[in-house]
């Protein structure tokens, strides 16, 4: 109580962020489980493929047989159940992330259907409906 005091923070109001924080302790508990339950995932995947000290060792940077970068990618396809993944610090958002994707597998001229609708705004120059 008395480090509270020290900065400034008054015993009501010290009471009341403790009042918010047991009705919220349910709900603080639910968050606990689910971190725990992906945290327990991202484990299961690392040990399944085999991580090790020697996936963390600095690289040429040229990504050739990059043990480390392949295997990360490995767990990434693990944790979120996927065919296989691209991780990497170059790809600066999702926009990016699905532009390379299009970049990959379209051509120019190429038809892109969108049976949800109208892409988010970010994608629209990147497909080619907006003028950069």
């Amino acid at each position: 109580m008395q480090m509270y005091a020290s900065m400034g923070i008054g015993a009501r109001a010290l009471e009341i962020g403790q009042q918010i924080e047991n009705k919220l302790s349910e709900r603080f508990a639910q968050i606990d489980r689910v971190s725990e339950y992906n945290q327990l995932k991202v484990l299961r995947a690392m040990q399944e493929n085999r991580v090790s000290a020697e996936h963390f060792s600095a690289t040429t940077g040229y990504g050739y047989d990059d043990a480390g970068r392949d295997t990360l990618e490995k767990v990434y396809a693990s944790v979120f159940c996927g065919e296989s993944a691209l991780v990497g610090a170059q790809l600066a958002s999702g926009t990016h992330a699905l532009a390379v994707a299009l970049f990959g597998n379209l051509r120019p001229g190429d038809e892109l259907l969108s049976p949800v609708g109208k892409p988010y705004d970010t994608l629209e120059e990147v497909i080619g409906i907006r003028p950069s």
